[in-house]
């Protein structure tokens, strides 16, 4: 699988564990910055990851800023996208079994690498249920056709 992440100088201190956490696994990374604890967009960093995931360049991305809220809101602007802020590993099986998530979203100051692990471990590891959770992703892609 291969796997783009992005993050702010809020999710810096926790990429680097999350990248090696997903090469142990076998995950091709891509890694879109940012690179320092210096202050910067986290847009700006998103829309590398979305770009990507968009053009079917990865297979999933990754994002994480201070909080995982900016981030969210930039992810879940894309139709196709569907961004899941996750904070413990039931939230990223859910996130995974339910709604297909193919962005995962951290907080770097909320979360620690031991529960980072066990988040991404879920994720990856939890394949979409499919049946009558297929039919309400659909109905969450005409919202913008209905507003």
């Amino acid at each position: 699988m291969k796997i783009g992440i992005a993050c702010d100088h809020g999710g810096f201190a926790l990429k680097d564990f999350v990248k090696e956490t997903l090469e142990d696994k076998g995950c091709e990374v891509v890694d879109l910055g940012t690179d320092s604890f210096a202050s910067v967009d986290y847009p700006d960093f998103a829309l590398k990851a979305l770009r990507m995931l968009m053009r079917g360049e990865c297979d999933r991305i990754i994002l994480m800023c201070g909080t995982g809220i900016g981030m969210s809101m930039c992810a879940n602007r894309i139709p196709g996208v569907r961004g899941s802020l996750c904070s413990d590993p039931y939230t990223a099986k859910m996130s995974r079994l339910h709604n297909d998530s193919n962005c995962l979203i951290m907080g770097g100051r909320v979360i620690g690498e031991a529960i980072a692990k066990e988040i991404v471990d879920a994720w990856l590891s939890t394949p979409f249920e499919g049946g009558r959770h297929k039919g309400r992703l659909e109905k969450i892609e005409l919202i913008p056709s209905k507003i």
